[in-house]
């Protein structure tokens, strides 16, 4: 008598985890929460230990301190400014990637993700060059009073550099999935093309717009390295919360550091939470606007 192959839609094939020893997979299961729990959660309770150590007051008195709500002023404006940014030129990149066919479209794709591979220290050396004193346009820019680095400029744009990416990335598979149908009809019944796109484009990538902006904002809050390169470290002034975070270390006030440190790690708490939220938003699919 032949057996049916394994492949067979008769003999559905059976799960690797129900042919693995209860001891096994209790040893994997265990594995992987220790090795969450000593690289992320042990690190959080300690920064929240430490912050609250000196008790509420003190806590409260390091995030009223001028300078530290200077660092939250300014983190907040770069990340307004630099998510914003992102939103409007990540939509722009995603609906040219996923609805048109052009020449260079992988090389578009390539430079979407440069951000990911290249280090941020990097690529704030790379503004460096061109805005510094001897850089490209340094010149220029110093005959005509315009400052870009050591202010909120040069912080803007290697933040966005930095980010540039999580819009992007967020909308390219949403759209693709979607195809140009719907796009198409509106078309042929006389829609613009922008109103195309806020009429029907728009609303079937809303969840995703959301999900590429929530990550995109947790990113610039937290920059640290291209953001050192070109802030200059000027206290009140260029220094956002991750750099003022490292300030307050060095100088041994640990308790004021892991109080804006906390800070941080609430907005990723904050971010894990809406995140996986909008994950289930994009799991049901678009079907569940209509």
């Amino acid at each position: 008598m032949s057996s049916l192959p394994p492949s067979s839609p008769l003999q559905p094939a059976r799960s690797p985890t129900l042919t693995e020893p209860r001891w096994i997979r209790a040893v994997i299961i265990a594995l992987a929460i220790l090795f969450l729990t000593v690289l992320i959660v042990l690190p959080l309770v300690l920064v929240f230990s430490q912050a609250f150590s000196r008790g509420f007051e003190a806590y409260l008195r390091a995030l009223i301190d001028p300078e530290a709500q200077a660092a939250i002023r300014l983190t907040l404006l770069i990340a307004a400014i630099s998510v914003s940014l992102n939103l409007v030129f990540g939509l722009i990149a995603a609906w040219a990637i996923a609805k048109f066919e052009f020449p260079g479209k992988t090389i578009l794709i390539s430079l979407v993700d440069l951000p990911f591979s290249v280090s941020p220290v990097i690529s704030g050396l790379v503004f460096v060059l061109l805005f510094g004193g001897q850089g490209y346009f340094g010149p220029w820019l110093q005959s005509h009073g315009i400052q870009i680095l050591f202010a909120v400029p040069g912080i803007v744009l290697a933040t966005t550099f930095v980010t540039f990416p999580f819009v992007v990335r967020a909308l390219i598979p949403l759209m693709q999935e979607q195809g140009t149908s719907e796009e198409e009809a509106a078309v042929s019944l006389g829609a613009s093309g922008l109103k195309t796109f806020f009429r029907v484009t728009l609303p079937n990538i809303k969840w995703g717009v959301l999900y590429g902006v929530l990550l995109c904002n947790a990113r610039a809050m937290g920059e640290f390295g291209a953001v050192a390169v070109v802030s200059g470290h000027i206290r009140g002034e260029t220094n956002t919360m991750p750099l003022l975070v490292e300030i307050l270390y060095n100088e041994y006030q640990f308790m004021a550091a892991f109080a804006v440190a906390s800070l941080l790690a609430m907005l990723a708490l904050i971010t894990l939470a809406a995140k996986a939220i909008l994950e289930r938003h994009l799991d049901q699919g678009p079907q569940r606007d209509h």
